[in-house]
């Protein structure tokens, strides 16, 4: 075979000779708009507690949350999701669904600080509420009840939407959550809310320092909803459903370890596809970057330039601010 050298035209390199021109040409590009930022609020919270297994991320009181949430819109970050740390924990996750609850009060000051300037997100999982750290309510059996658990979620999008968020996020993984949240939305007067369904979420075990981050002493596994990691197509039928039941967009999670899935739905789907790139991912990079082991600014953008190549129009990262502050495609 005939290198390269021997024919002039053949040089790829050329177009990747200087700063210049590569950025001219680069085939996929990051904005501070395709980001959210997920933020972890916990009652009773006076100054900011710093996340021991998730460097440079904290648990906010709402006072520090407001700050937070006017750095990430002056960034010209798109979003922010909430979730919520309650004083207060029981079998069926009573505050999820109180008016005075804190993710209720935290949506309202986010709105408040917020404005139009971005997007307010809120997880709808009760997880963070139970105090048996499962996203349902378990049935006399220690088993989620996946029907009875709708009942919940029903009742949270409405707690949420009346504390004014724009976006819902149901990160169960309950069959047929998608559509319980949209007639409840609907019913209520909420036809404007959005549904960011959690499409693929799988069982990884790179959501441990999240468990951390929302103090959620989880009896179990969650393997029973949760999605095999072995399983791709599963990930279609999962699509197909939310589709029907009225999704507005659609979700794989976690993000680096499933960009082929993350690729095939953006492929199945023309609604916008997003993707969590989760504590554990960011634990990672962070731990491995302080022993001097990988270039911690660029390993950053290079995961989150990964994960809008494989498709997704929107990725929720611990480093949103950090990253549109800085600049995401130097």
């Amino acid at each position: 075979m005939t290198s390269d050298s021997a024919h002039p035209a053949l040089r790829p390199r050329r177009l990747r000779s200087g700063g210049a021109i590569r950025e001219l040409v680069a085939e996929t590009r990051l904005h501070a708009k395709n980001l959210v930022l997920p933020v972890f609020v916990k009652e009773d919270l006076r100054e900011p507690r710093p996340i021991p297994a998730m460097p440079g991320v904290v648990q906010h009181g709402l006072v520090s949350l407001r700050k937070a949430v006017r750095e990430a819109a002056d960034a010209g970050v798109g979003g922010i999701m909430l979730f919520a740390v309650p004083s207060r924990k029981d079998a069926v996750g009573s505050e999820a669904t109180s008016p005075d609850g804190i993710l209720q009060r935290a949506i309202h000051e986010a709105v408040d600080e917020a404005g139009d300037a971005l997007v307010v997100m809120s997880d709808l999982c009760l997880d963070e509420f139970t105090d048996h750290g499962h996203c349902g309510l378990l049935d006399a059996g220690g088993r989620v009840d996946n029907d009875a658990t709708l009942e919940r979620y029903a009742d949270m999008a409405v707690a949420q939407a009346r504390a004014g968020v724009h976006t819902v996020g149901p990160s169960g993984m309950m069959d047929g959550q998608v559509a319980a949240i949209r007639t409840a939305l609907d019913g209520a007067g909420f036809a404007d809310v959005s549904i960011l369904a959690y499409t693929a979420k799988y069982a990884s075990a790179f959501y441990g320092p999240f468990r951390d981050a929302v103090e959620c002493e989880l009896r179990g596994d969650r393997k029973t909803y949760q999605m095999d990691p072995a399983n791709a197509a599963e990930a279609l039928r999962e699509l197909r459903l939310d589709l029907a039941e009225g999704a507005d967009m659609v979700m794989v999670k976690p993000a680096m370890g499933y960009l082929d899935v993350l690729r095939t739905v953006a492929d199945r789907c023309d609604l916008p596809v997003a993707a969590y790139q989760v504590s554990g991912e960011l634990a990672m990079v962070e731990a491995a970057a302080a022993r001097g082991w990988i270039d911690r600014d660029r390993a950053i953008r290079e995961t989150l330039t990964s994960i809008r190549r494989a498709g997704a129009t929107i990725i929720l990262t611990y480093w949103a601010v950090e990253v549109a502050t800085a600049g995401l495609n130097s």
